[in-house]
């Protein structure tokens, strides 16, 4: 009869630490208060001295909860650690010295689909009284795959955040962009632009500073992301705002350098090309700070060079070691490609980059060409090559007609 009356009470009190537990995970409670009510009941409801709970975490295990052990144990149980057996049904833990679990009296592992999410090891208050283990691992069950779930919801929630974080990194990249280019007899241009991923680390920008003065440039920066783009849309700003102050071309340039270097201590860095026409001086002053050369194309004259004069890249030097503003005098009708590295680096099947050179011998056979038409061509050409080979960078490609 008491035996009965012991067994009932035990079942009343099973089925209320499963009430509490379910209840909790209903109401969405936090983990740390799952883990407390698993706990208090462990300890409480099922006659159980000492617990310790490992739930698996990015590969290892890691100790949530330790109540009752005086001996040492891992914070984190390397899976290594861990020689589960599923044929025999037996699991070996080979702990280092200083570590144990021998006042531990059994041990459940807790699976779900085939994984073990979990070890929880236990004591009993008495030896008298029977320990239901079938129960405890029931528990525990619930507990660990409401964790699992709790972590899959975060991440999900992180991973839509990002998402987010991105979309809104990419519209204001987009924002950096000039929203029209100029489309007349005096001055053409057409650019091309294939982000590697939704948010890119290359720049463009063509502003007209007086009726006869142009400035445009083109820029790579170190990296990719969120960082990046916030990165360049502070060096848009520094330019802008320089271009605005009638700063002198060197100052400018060297003032971006300076502003780059004190705003990422030396660890991000730009490639920049700078470069301004005098419609009326028929002169174009230039900095190439470290990027591809851009081509200029001569159409009176039938030749092509590249504009290499400048200094190194932006933002690796708290003041630029040397610089040297690039001229040319007396241009009438030329074109200018500018473009970054992800162009000539673009690969085919072969794993071939497409190169300079190519890119130079099609400008050397398209060197009237108006600058619409030279880019549908050009990337019809690419195409053929790359055989819809992925990108393994940003490209672009800015190509100016001046009449």
């Amino acid at each position: 009869m008491i035996q009965d009356t012991y067994k009932f009470e035990r079942k009343e009190l099973e089925l209320k630490a499963l009430l509490e537990i379910t209840q909790a995970i209903n109401e969405n409670q936090p983990e740390t208060v799952l883990i407390n009510i698993f706990k208090f009941t462990c300890l409480v409801h099922l006659d159980i001295k000492a617990l310790v709970l490992y739930v698996s975490k990015e590969g290892n295990y890691e100790r949530k909860i330790s109540h009752g052990v005086k001996s040492k144990t891992p914070v984190v149980l390397p899976a290594s650690w861990v020689i589960d057996d599923k044929k025999s049904g037996k699991m070996s833990i080979q702990l280092m010295e200083g570590y144990s679990f021998e006042e531990l009296e059994t041990y459940l592992p807790v699976y779900h689909k085939d994984q073990m999410l979990a070890i929880l090891f236990l004591k009993r208050k008495s030896m008298d009284q029977e320990l239901d283990l079938d129960f405890t691992q029931a528990l525990a069950n619930i507990l660990v795959v409401a964790l699992e779930n709790k972590r899959f919801a975060r991440r999900q929630l992180e991973q839509e955040v990002l998402k987010r974080e991105v979309e809104i990194a990419s519209q204001v990249q987009h924002m950096l962009f000039p929203a029209h280019l100029p489309d007349s007899d005096r001055l053409k241009a057409k650019v091309t632009y294939f982000p590697h991923s939704m948010v890119g680390g290359d720049y463009y920008d063509l502003i007209q500073k007086t009726k006869d003065r142009v400035f445009f440039c083109i820029a790579d920066v170190s990296g990719k992301g969120i960082a990046a783009a916030l990165l360049m849309s502070n060096f848009q700003a520094t330019l802008r705002t320089l271009l605005r102050s009638n700063a002198e071309f060197e100052t400018l340039v060297r003032q971006l350098n300076y502003t780059l270097f004190d705003n990422t201590k030396g660890e991000r860095f730009i490639t920049f090309f700078l470069g301004e026409f005098d419609f009326q001086t028929r002169k174009l002053r230039y900095v190439n700070a470290g990027h591809n050369p851009p081509l200029l194309c001569k159409e009176n004259e039938g030749n092509t060079e590249l504009l290499e004069a400048g200094t190194t890249i932006l933002g690796a030097f708290e003041e630029l070691p040397f610089l040297e503003i690039g001229v040319r005098e007396n241009l009438q009708q030329f074109t200018l490609h500018l473009y970054t590295d992800g162009l000539t680096e673009s690969m085919n099947p072969e794993e071939e980059e497409f190169g300079e050179d190519r890119f130079r011998a099609f400008i050397e056979k398209n060197r009237c060409t108006d600058p619409e038409d030279f880019h549908r061509e050009f990337f019809q050409l690419m195409g053929d090559f790359s055989k819809n080979i992925p990108l393994r960078d940003d490209l672009t490609l800015l190509s100016l007609r001046f009449r």
